[in-house]
């Protein structure tokens, strides 16, 4: 995909003084989706948006797991185009931080390359006049029809490792049809319990003690999981790695950064094991920027200490 820049544009500062902090305002009565566009790619034709190489952007969020798992999907599966040249799916960032507009462009990691968008509202705008719902990252835009494709991260990672079979690196297949089962089964509760979890142990109360004791319990089970393989699932890299990975690498430095949620991830020494040697990865590497996530003074504990130093810096 060759991506033209239609002017560097740029939103203002994040002022929430001005505009506010931003919210997911949902109304009792509405049946809408927290993740309203949910379109699906297909290689064959079946859906409207066909999986052509150069057709799709996605914009993402350095900081954002969410974000992440469907980056390393594309990183992963050779589908990354390179900037301002040829691939099969091109990739931007929004800005780390947000008031009520939502995320925006800034100068901290470019422009809209596709748009010129100042804001990612700006591209539910165009999909959805009047768009009232949750503007989030990862965005799917299609440059075909000019409008968002989806934001469902769970089916974006799916279709990316699935649909795009002619243009992925030969013998690559991270979602393969004899392991998804397996896959769906381990998400059945490694995603409750680790990618949900996660966030709710960080808050105080019964909830948040519940959700420490589901977290750590969640890490046993990993921990003695891994004690003879080196991946989740089969023999080589699956979207199930994808969905653990992020919130591993984000535990020591955003989860756990006070040390109240329970031990460092070193505690665990099998995923640890797992967790240091994915991070060393080319498309782990490629689609990771610590300083984005990581909290001051904070490193993760499954990297080497040279090498946490280097990463906790890094831009």
């Amino acid at each position: 995909m060759t991506l033209t820049t239609p002017g560097t544009r740029f939103a203002g500062p994040v002022d929430t003084e001005r505009y506010g902090e931003y919210r997911v305002t949902r109304r009792p009565d509405d049946p809408r989706p927290l993740y309203r566009f949910t379109g699906r790619l297909s290689s064959d034709g079946s859906t409207p948006f066909h999986a052509e190489p150069g057709r799709y952007h996605l914009y993402a969020g350095w900081f954002c797991p969410w974000a992440q798992r469907v980056v390393l999907q594309v990183a992963a599966n050779g589908l990354l185009a390179a900037p301002g040249g040829e691939g099969a799916l091109s990739v931007s960032y929004v800005d780390d931080a947000r008031d009520a507009r939502g995320w925006a462009f800034r100068e901290t990691h470019g422009p809209d390359p596709v748009n010129g968008f100042t804001l990612l509202r700006d591209a539910y705008e165009a999909t959805e006049p009047g768009f009232d719902g949750h503007v989030s990252v990862p965005t799917l835009w299609d440059t075909t029809t000019g409008r968002v494709v989806s934001n469902d991260y769970t089916t974006l990672g799916i279709d990316i490792a699935t649909q795009f079979g002619g243009s992925r690196w030969p013998g690559v297949d991270t979602y393969p049809v004899h392991l998804r089962e397996e896959i769906e089964a381990l998400d059945a509760w490694v995603g409750p319990a680790v990618n949900q979890g996660a966030g709710r142990a960080r808050g105080q109360g019964p909830a948040a003690e519940q959700a420490r004791v589901e977290l750590r319990g969640a890490f046993d089970r990993l921990d003695a999981l891994l004690v003879d393989r080196s991946f989740l699932v089969g023999h080589g890299l699956t979207e199930a790695d994808f969905r653990l990975w992020v919130s591993l690498a984000r535990y020591d430095v955003q989860t756990n950064a006070t040390g109240e949620v329970g031990p460092p991830l070193s505690a665990w020494p099998e995923l640890a094991r797992y967790a240091g040697w994915l991070a060393d990865l080319p498309a782990f590497r490629a689609t990771t920027r610590w300083a984005s996530f990581t909290a001051p003074g904070t490193a993760p504990s499954f990297l080497p200490p040279a090498a946490a130093a280097t990463e906790r810096t890094s831009a």
